[in-house]
C-alpha cells in the first residue's frame, strides 16, 4: 500500500489504483476476514493472515488488475498459498521448558470454539476446508472455487466429498 501511495504521489494512473485497491479492500475485508478465519481457525491469525496477503497483493495492485481475473479469487488463491505456507514451517516441533499461559479470550471470539461444527471443520485438511468454506460460506460455484484455489473442477468435487464424508463421520449423521 505504501508503494502504490508513493507512486500516486509521483503522478501517472496510479492514483487511481491506490484508490482502487483501497476501494477493494474495503469492499472485501469482511468476506476475506470470514475465508481466513475457516482456513486458519482463529481470528487471530485470520487477521494476520489477510494482512500479509494484503500487502503483497497492495506492492503489485496494477498487476493483478491487468491480468483482467477477479482479484477476490486472486486474494484468495493467496491466502490458501500462503497459510499452507505457514503451516508447513510451524509444523516443526518446538520443545518448551514451561507451559505457556493461555490468555483469556473474549467471549464473542470463542462462542463457536466448541460447537462441533466448527472443531469437526477445523480438524479437515487446509485444502478441503479451503473448498467446504468457499462453497459454503462465501456460496461460489465449483467453477469459481477452481479458479480461486487454482485446482481442477475435479478436484474441487473430490475435495468437497471427502471433507463432507469426514465432517459425517466425524458428527456421526448420515
Amino acid at each position: 500500500m505504501l508503494q502504490l501511495e508513493l507512486a500516486a504521489e509521483s503522478g501517472g494512473g496510479r492514483a487511481e489504483a491506490v484508490g482502487d485497491f483501497a476501494e477493494f479492500v474495503r469492499m472485501s475485508m469482511p468476506g476475506l476476514l470470514r475465508y481466513g478465519h475457516a482456513l486458519t481457525g482463529n481470528q487471530h491469525d485470520a487477521a494476520d493472515l489477510v494482512q500479509a496477503v494484503l500487502e503483497k497483493v497492495g506492492s503489485r495492485w496494477l498487476a493483478v488488475q491487468r491480468k483482467g481475473d477477479d482479484p477476490r479469487a486472486y486474494v484468495r488463491r493467496a491466502m490458501a498459498n500462503t497459510h499452507i505456507s505457514i503451516w508447513r514451517r510451524r509444523r516443526r516441533e518446538n520443545l518448551v521448558a514451561d507451559i505457556p499461559d493461555t490468555g483469556a479470550l473474549a467471549p464473542e471470539l470463542t462462542r463457536l470454539e466448541h460447537e462441533p461444527l466448527w472443531q469437526a471443520l477445523r480438524a479437515l485438511p487446509p485444502r478441503q476446508r479451503a473448498v467446504v468454506v468457499l462453497r459454503y460460506y462465501e456460496n461460489l460455484s465449483e467453477a469459481e472455487i477452481a479458479h480461486a484455489l487454482g485446482i481442477t473442477c475435479g478436484t474441487v468435487k473430490s475435495q468437497s466429498s471427502k471433507a463432507m464424508a469426514s465432517l459425517r463421520t466425524r458428527l456421526g449423521r448420515d
